[in-house]
């Protein structure tokens, strides 16, 4: 079943939702801060050199290497820095709760498809939203 059909009620209702969800007032504040965020180079920069950072000492733990003092002490120092600031914290909190509202919508999914029906607060609040979802390992 493609959803790429202009006549297709599922691909029209997900554009309703899609619709919905851009002129909710809280989304709107969320783009904002990605907004501010993706207009402020010196906030980026500092982001994105904090996930660099995150990801070398990640790699060096996975490769048995044990973190300096030093290292962890440069890291907490760099996150401080990068979560004090006004724009970038409105951006990582707005990433946050963008992310949950995905998994949100997905979880209604997952259990739409896995009970042939639409699920009630009950189904939504049992732990598992299907195989195949991602939530499983």
């Amino acid at each position: 079943m493609a959803l790429t059909a202009e006549d297709n009620v599922i691909a029209e209702k997900t554009k309703d939702l899609c619709k919905t969800i851009l002129d909710h007032p809280d989304f709107q504040a969320l783009r904002k801060n990605i907004d501010q965020f993706m207009g402020d180079e010196k906030a980026q920069q500092e982001y994105q050199s904090l996930i660099e950072k995150s990801e070398m000492l990640n790699h060096k733990q996975h490769q048995g290497a044990r973190l300096s003092q030093d290292e962890i002490s440069d890291y907490e120092t760099h996150r401080d820095r990068v979560v004090s600031n006004p724009v970038a914290a409105g951006f990582i909190r707005a990433q946050q709760e963008v992310h949950q509202m995905q998994e949100s919508i997905n979880k209604y999914l997952s259990k739409t498809f896995e009970l042939g029906r639409v699920p009630n607060q009950e189904d939504l609040s049992e732990g598992s939203c299907g195989e195949g979802c991602g939530c499983h390992h």
